[in-house]
């Protein structure tokens, strides 16, 4: 490296995240081709700074410069679920660079998804596959109310065929899904994904049986989601976390908030980020329900659980480096912005206050959270606005 060079673009004086020390700085970020190359903290350079040496420079002062998002928990099997959102308008164009689609596609689905989603798309796209065979194709049928839909080899055949693309298996525990049979059922998908070795991800909300009694069934590295759902049988018990759900998080059983159309409810996250329970990995649960409101994205997302008492320090490293460790992906350089790591970066800024409502339709008013630039691989993104109204 030498003071000659010359870069394609600079990121200039923005607060620069670090999700894995817990960090930020005032620094500017140089990019060449694809990769970082550069990263310059302002307070403590003495040198000539990278502007004066990029080719293009954008101004990112009071901005948030953050590594690339990664979505753990979406549904984007569009035109063939009804379900699905597409990709690259409901995420990559609202700053999300890789996500995690989560079991709307199942093992007889998998090759329509794997051939006109994952093989084109420019974001990195995975998977948690369906426990049954059909995939979420419709939330009007429990795709488990059938018990003969989970067939456990397909599953298996599939991940095992394609584990760049299958980072773990889902089952929806709601009654509705999987009718009085969720203890067999449940046991049988935790069997498939221990011989294929990776974790389950578990839908709560109206589970038939109280959380603990689920709890105790989970292995480390498996995943609870809708983490703060308002249906029955969620986190707390007279506004108080349970023992049993914080006894599960230490033991390495990890907990997604995944907002959703039904259950993200500010009721529950609020006293449960105050009592000092956070979700291991933030996602927006985004569909084809949902993607206009009340979820609209993970960045809204994260704004609505900054207004609950979570600092951005505790919502970047969740929605960057914690579910690339979760999928796999930060093998492949997400989640983190480091020099020699992959361009792929997420420039957002506060914007006006605005009424942001949970699951539920509780309200509150907060400053958004706002793309106002995306790197995916070095490739500048073209941004979509937001989808709702500001108050």
């Amino acid at each position: 490296m030498t003071e000659e060079q010359v870069f394609d673009l600079v990121l200039a004086g923005g607060t620069v995240y670090d999700p894995v020390s817990g960090t930020h700085q005032i620094a500017d970020v140089a990019v060449t081709g694809d990769r970082i190359s550069q990263i310059v903290n302002r307070t403590d350079s003495t040198g000539p700074s990278p502007a004066s040496r990029a080719r293009e420079v954008v101004d990112c002062t009071g901005a948030y410069v953050l590594p690339g998002l990664v979505e753990g928990h979406t549904h984007i099997f569009a035109d063939v679920s009804k379900v699905g959102a597409p990709p690259e308008e409901a995420h990559l164009r609202r700053g999300v660079v890789a996500a995690a689609d989560a079991g709307t596609v199942g093992a007889s689905t998998f090759a329509a998804f794997h051939r006109y989603l994952v093989t084109p798309s420019p974001m990195r796209l995975v998977n948690f596959l369906n426990v049954s065979v059909l995939g979420l194709i419709d939330f009007r049928f429990g795709e488990l109310l059938n018990p003969a839909t989970l067939v456990p080899e397909d599953a298996l055949a599939v991940a095992r065929a394609h584990p760049e693309t299958v980072r773990g298996f889902k089952i929806r525990l709601s009654e509705d899904v999987v009718g009085h049979a969720w203890r067999p059922l449940l046991k049988a998908s935790l069997e498939l994904a221990a011989d294929a070795g990776l974790p389950l991800m578990m839908h709560i909300g109206e589970t038939e049986e109280p959380l603990p009694v689920v709890l105790e069934m989970l292995r480390p590295g498996d995943i609870v989601s809708h983490a703060y759902t308002g249906k029955p049988h969620g986190i707390l018990r007279d506004g108080t976390v349970l023992d049993e759900v914080r006894a599960a998080q230490q033991r390495g059983v990890l907990f997604d908030c995944a907002h959703g159309r039904s259950n993200l409810s500010f009721e529950v996250a609020r006293p449960a980020i105050a009592q000092g329970f956070l979700p291991d990995f933030i996602s927006s649960d985004t569909s084809a329900r949902n993607w206009r409101g009340p979820v609209f994205d993970l960045v809204t997302s994260m704004a609505k659980l900054r207004a609950l008492g979570m600092t951005m320090d505790e919502i970047v490293s969740r929605v960057t480096i914690a579910p690339a460790r979760v999928l796999g992906l930060d093998a492949e350089g997400y989640g983190t912005l480091v020099p020699g790591g992959p361009a792929h970066v997420t420039v957002l800024r506060d914007t006006e206050e605005t009424v942001l409502p949970d699951a539920a339709g509780n309200q509150i008013v907060a400053p958004r959270l706002e793309p106002v630039f995306v790197l995916n691989g070095g490739q500048r993104v073209e941004l979509t606005g937001w989808r709702g109204q500001p108050a």
